[in-house]
């Protein structure tokens, strides 16, 4: 996935504290990779997508997003982000295999 930056604001950065995600984790998040999927479900207004990938210290984290382009610049979107429970780790390496 190709994209310039991302689009934060206080709003949106005080939900990921809220978690005890910083946006330097959820930004390097996307620098090292991470498997993208719908999320179909909550796409009402605007198309949004989840994420899945391990943080620079190994933590299994979920960010749902969408893409925003500002002046022809594709930036991500952070709407929601945390890091997973074990369940749920188990359960998406499950899917995987299958």
């Amino acid at each position: 996935m190709e994209f310039s930056g991302f689009d934060w604001d206080d709003a949106n950065r005080e939900k990921f504290r809220k978690h005890g995600m910083t946006i330097a984790a959820i930004e390097r998040l996307f620098l090292r990779g991470v498997v993208v999927l719908p999320d179909a479900g909550h796409s009402q207004r605007e198309t949004r997508l989840r994420a899945i990938g391990r943080t620079q210290d190994g933590r299994t984290a979920f960010v749902v997003f969408t893409l925003r382009d500002r002046a022809g610049a594709q930036l991500i979107r952070p709407i929601s982000a945390r890091y997973m429970h074990k369940k749920e780790i188990d359960r998406y390496a499950e899917t995987c295999k299958a």
